[in-house]
Formats: structure tokens, C-alpha cells, sequence
């Protein structure tokens, strides 16, 4: 007979006090609801300065890129949650065919129950906060496994949700992958894991165990294309933001480059610029650029980059690496043999690759050939250009003329398709992901038109069939 650890233990008992609490959070109403929103957004905003230091720790972050990258984007969606859940949770009314008449019918948006957030590493206030709010205002018990890859964030968050969640209602678990693994086999009403697409399997098979509904926040490689028409000097600053803020850790980073060859050197001098712009000519010592977060991911990364220029790749920008200090400077590489691991893997760091096309049909071949990237960016100021991408390709979300700027639209879906994500979230997105879409009708008349058609089946009743087979 197989011990239980200690951790396992606690892991059930909660379950089990979420299980036997479910209906009690599940039946608040919208005003209960916004109240607990609006004590997670005082106490978010009370351990600001605390989240800028645990965020530090953890990855050298400068404290305005918090603000921006984590705090605002928790701040702007409990804002736009406690303004609209009312006509969330409100019962959304449809029409009745007329073979129905005398019923009405109507979207009852229910709790799913209990459910899990499985967190990342690289926005973990963000990614974590994120689906709470909209857990939280679908009327559900939250369970919460943040990534033990920053230990600093994953600490904080459990001690601030404590001061104001029972764990009857909100639990955060810390630990390894083992703990992840272990929770994951729960019969859980929802999951929603935000990580790779590998360990995304790995939790889509454990819920389907539990016949488990999921929402997959995944990732890909997510391309960008610059034609020649595209105003290069915002196209290069664009880049540069998106692909090096959070030292290029982030899911929805522009993976790589497509630039027609006309406009290559100009679009290379320009990004060059651009980078020392933002981080000065040495980044090590620029205040604003952030580091790797471990050892295996900075291995993993050097990895790729030696790879690729012993297979052709040429250094254009960037290069250097301080190793004790898990630094790899903003770099640009070109000529990258597409056969490549940079080129196959997503990679999740400072690393572009520069691609030189002539025909766009090239590029979308190569796009349609590979998995659908959870993001996909096109600078350009050819509207026949823009709507043949977007109509020949498919991904998560599109940003024309900027990159990631779709994450902070709460009216927008956010989420992949396919290697990249299932399901959807933010927004009205998000509180219908932790929802049952609860189907209602009312026959309020005392007549019903399928009375007439109930067995004994006679000749007269097929003929009525028959017309409403026809005509309905």
C-alpha cells in the first residue's frame, strides 16, 4: 500500500472542501461577485510595489514593465469584468421556431464547479490573475498551480489571495511537476493550462480521464511579415519591442521574420537602431531588459543559436551571452537554413531570424505548412496584401502594423487553434470558458403542436409531417 505525501493529502482535503462549497459560490449573485473582484483589485494594487520586487527576483524585470506586462493587464480586466457582469450572467433570450410556439427560451450561464489554472513562468501575475478574474466571475472554486520556475512570484501570489479567498473557495498550490501531474488527475469540471503545446497533451490527456472540459493557452511560432510598402522605421521599432520585451519570453513574441529583399538592409540598419534605442549599445548594463529565467532555458537557447550558425546562419545583430548572469543580448540572425531547430521549435527568447522573400506566396506556403502560430503579425500599407494573408492563412489572432497590442483588447478573443490553443479567453471569452452554456425552454402555453404529432402515427399526422419537413 502506496503512502500518501503530505502535499497529496492537503491537495484532496481541499478538493474535497471546493467539491462540498461549489454550490454556495456557484449560487452568488452579480453584486457578491463584484465585490470579490473589487477586493482583487484593491489587493493588487495595495502589493504593487511588492510584485515589481518579487518580478525582480525572479527575472531582473524593470518595475515599468510590470506595471505594464503584469499589473495593467490584471487591473484592465477586473475593470472591464466588473463593468459588463451583469449582462454576462444575465439570461441571454433567443427565438423559438414556430414549430414551437407557446415556449420561450433562453442561455442560463452557469458555473462549471471546480476548476484548475495551471500557470506559466513568464507573465505569472498575468497568467495567473488572468483566468482568475474570469473563474471568479463565472461563480466557480478555483484550485491554482502557478510554475516553480519563478518561485518569488508563485510565493507572493499565494500568500496575497489567502488574505482574502478561503481555500475553500481559491487555493494556490506550490511545488514541482510532480505536484502539477498529481493535481491534474483530479476530476476537475475545467482546466485551463497556459504552457507549451507538449505539456498542453500532457494535461489534455489527464482531463480526458475525467471527462474534463479545457482551455488550452498554448504557443507556436508566431510570424511576421514586412513587404515592401511597410512604414520599416515603426516596423522596426515594433519588433524590436515585442520580440525583446521580457527578454523575448513571451508567447505571442514574434518567432521570426519574412522581409521582402528589397527592403532588407534599410529594414536591419533600422532595426539595429532601433535596439540600441531601447536598450542602449550594451543591454547587459541596460536597467530595462530583462534576463532568462533559468539555466536549462539559457542552455536551451545558446543551444539554438550555435546550431545555427554552424548550419550557415549569419550574426547580424547581438551574440553575446554572460552565462552567470543568464544574459543573452538582443540578436539577429539571417540566412537560417529553415531545416533548422530555431527554426522548428518555438523559441522563446532573445533569438530572431531574418527571412528574405521575393514572391508572398513563398511565404504563406511556408506559414500554411507548418502548425497554426498563435499569432501572426503583417506590416504593410497594401490592403490587398493584408486580407490575402489573412484570408490564406490561419492563426490565433492577427495584429496589422504592430505586434501583441490584440492581448490588451478584453473585447477581443484571445487563445490559438490547434498547436497553439483551444478554447478562448478574456473578456466575455473568458467568463463563458468557466461557463455551461445551460439550455432553458418554457412551454408557458397549454397547447403544443407536438401534441398533435405523438403516436398512433395515422395518415393525417404524416401528411402534417410531411408540411413541416417541407415548409419548417
Amino acid at each position: 500500500m502506496m503512502i500518501k505525501k503530505e502535499w497529496e493529502e492537503t491537495i484532496e482535503i481541499i478538493f474535497s472542501e471546493q467539491l462540498k462549497n461549489q454550490y454556495n459560490i456557484g449560487n452568488t449573485d452579480v453584486f457578491e461577485r463584484k465585490i470579490k473582484l473589487k477586493n482583487l483589485l484593491n489587493l493588487v494594487l495595495q502589493y504593487r510595489k511588492d510584485i515589481q520586487k518579487a518580478m525582480f527576483d525572479d527575472f531582473k524585470k524593470a518595475p515599468a514593465e510590470v506595471d505594464l506586462t503584469e499589473i495593467y493587464t490584471v487591473t484592465n480586466e477586473i475593470n472591464h469584468a466588473i463593468k459588463h457582469l451583469h449582462t454576462w450572467m444575465k439570461a441571454q433570450y433567443v427565438p423559438s421556431p414556430i414549430t414551437l410556439l407557446g415556449t420561450s427560451s433562453y442561455i442560463h450561464y452557469e458555473p462549471k464547479g471546480v476548476v484548475l489554472i495551471i500557470s506559466p513562468w513568464n507573465f505569472p501575475f498575468n497568467l495567473t490573475f488572468g483566468p482568475l478574474i474570469s473563474a471568479i466571475a463565472a461563480g466557480n472554486c478555483v484550485m491554482i498551480k502557478p510554475s516553480e520556475h519563478t518561485p518569488n512570484s508563485t510565493a507572493l501570489m499565494k500568500k496575497m489571495l489567502a488574505e482574502i479567498f478561503p481555500e475553500n473557495e481559491v487555493a494556490v498550490f506550490e511545488g514541482d511537476s510532480a505536484v502539477a501531474a498529481y493535481i491534474t488527475q483530479l476530476p476537475f469540471n475545467h482546466i485551463f493550462f497556459t504552457g507549451s503545446p507538449t505539456l498542453g497533451k500532457k494535461v489534455m490527456k489527464a482531463a480526458a480521464e475525467n471527462l474534463c472540459s479545457v482551455t488550452l493557452e498554448l504557443g507556436g511560432k508566431s510570424p511576421v511579415i514586412v513587404d515592401e510598402s511597410a512604414d520599416l522605421s515603426k516596423a522596426a521599432k515594433r519588433i524590436a519591442w515585442a520580440k525583446f520585451l521580457n527578454n523575448g519570453q513571451v508567447c505571442i513574441a514574434p518567432d521570426y521574420v519574412y522581409v521582402h529583399e528589397k527592403v532588407k538592409n534599410e529594414f536591419l540598419t533600422l532595426l539595429k537602431a532601433q535596439i540600441v534605442g531601447l536598450y542602449g549599445q550594451e543591454a547587459e548594463l541596460s536597467k530595462d531588459y530583462s534576463r532568462i529565467v533559468n539555466q536549462a532555458h539559457f542552455n536551451r537557447l545558446k543551444q539554438y543559436l550555435q546550431d545555427a550558425i554552424s548550419e550557415g546562419a549569419v550574426l547580424e545583430i547581438g551574440g553575446e551571452m554572460n552565462e552567470k548572469e543568464r544574459f543573452i543580448a538582443p540578436t539577429v540572425l539571417s540566412n537560417v537554413n529553415l531545416k533548422s531547430a530555431i527554426m522548428q521549435d518555438e523559441i522563446f527568447g532573445p533569438l530572431l531570424p531574418l527571412m528574405v522573400y521575393q514572391d508572398l506566396n513563398e511565404v504563406i506556403l511556408h506559414i500554411q505548412q507548418h502548425e497554426k502560430p498563435l499569432a501572426l503579425y503583417i506590416f504593410s500599407k497594401q490592403d490587398e496584401v493584408i486580407n490575402k494573408v489573412i484570408r490564406e492563412t490561419r492563426a490565433g489572432g492577427t495584429v496589422v502594423n504592430h505586434n501583441t497590442l490584440h492581448f490588451f483588447n478584453n473585447e477581443l478573443p484571445f487563445g490559438g487553434s490547434n498547436n497553439s490553443g483551444i478554447g478562448k479567453t478574456h473578456g466575455k471569452y473568458g467568463f463563458e470558458a468557466f461557463s455551461n452554456a445551460r439550455a432553458v425552454m418554457k412551454q408557458w402555453s397549454p397547447f403544443s403542436a407536438l401534441d398533435l404529432l405523438m403516436p398512433p402515427y395515422s395518415n393525417f399526422k404524416q401528411k402534417i409531417i410531411d408540411l413541416t419537413i417541407r415548409f419548417f
